[in-house]
């Protein structure tokens, strides 16, 4: 009868008036009877259809804002201290070295004050920075640049992955190199012209080894070389540069999963 959804009262009053009509053509006209009582049959049922579909969305709804967030920390600043991250004035983790990711972390969604304090301290943090996070969503926060510089960088890890292929994205946390292409050796760019702080969008690949090179972003120059990678099918990996460009912690790919 209705081609498109109509509120919710408009489709009731339509059901009373249909049922007033088949009640006082129900001894006068049988014909019209009929046809005012299929009529408000339709609207009943076409009530009973929105009201499903109400609960089902509000159930959704409900379900979706229930489910919390999953956090977890790395360490990739290369110069700063073992530190603790204190979560809207709560210690949560602690003993964070350079090089370390925390296991995830369950929670609500929402805004949270992040201070990060030099291990064992409490006042001075050095550095407080404000992170949202939504409901259902996984995500990776890297304390990265230098300790001067410092600051909270947050990506989103994939929770879907194909089960013939493997999901790879490339993400530049090291804080004095350029912006740099990622590609397969003696192959495709697989990702162009990443900067510090930007991560490129996962891509599907086919599962085996692999030898990449990262690339000064625009040529064939190679800065670091990632040898005899092995992507397996249905797993998800963040090839992470972190570390200095001629200087010390080294430049270095971390792999990170899930």
């Amino acid at each position: 009868m209705y081609q498109h959804y109509l509120p919710v009262n408009k489709v009731a009053q339509d059901a009373a008036m249909y049922d007033l009509l088949a009640n006082y053509y129900k001894y006068l006209d049988p014909q019209k009877h009929m046809y005012y009582y299929q009529l408000h049959f339709m609207c009943m049922q076409q009530l009973c259809q929105m009201q499903q579909v109400n609960v089902r969305n509000s159930y959704e709804s409900r379900s979706a804002w229930r489910e919390p967030a999953k956090v977890r920390v790395l360490h990739v600043s290369p110069d700063a201290p073992k530190v603790d991250v204190f979560v809207n004035n709560e210690k949560s983790l602690e003993n964070i070295t350079y090089y370390q990711i925390s296991p995830y972390l369950d929670v609500p969604a929402g805004s949270y004050k992040i201070d990060i304090y030099p291990a064992g301290q409490t006042t001075n943090p050095v550095l407080t920075q404000t992170i949202e996070v939504q409901s259902g969503r996984n995500y990776t926060i890297a304390a990265a640049g230098n300790l001067a510089d410092l600051e909270l960088v947050p990506v989103i890890d994939t929770t879907e992955i194909p089960r013939n292929k493997s999901k790879v994205r490339f993400w530049h946390l090291s804080p004095n190199a350029p912006a740099v292409d990622i590609a397969v050796k003696d192959g495709d760019v697989l990702f162009s012209n990443v900067s510090f702080g930007e991560d490129a969008e996962y891509l599907e690949l086919p599962p085996g080894r692999v030898t990449l090179e990262v690339r000064l972003a625009g040529t064939k120059d190679v800065v670091l070389t990632i040898r005899d990678t092995n992507l397996k099918a249905g797993e998800a990996y963040t090839i992470t540069a972190i570390g200095l460009v001629d200087g010390t912690p080294r430049l270095e790919a971390l792999i990170l999963q899930p």
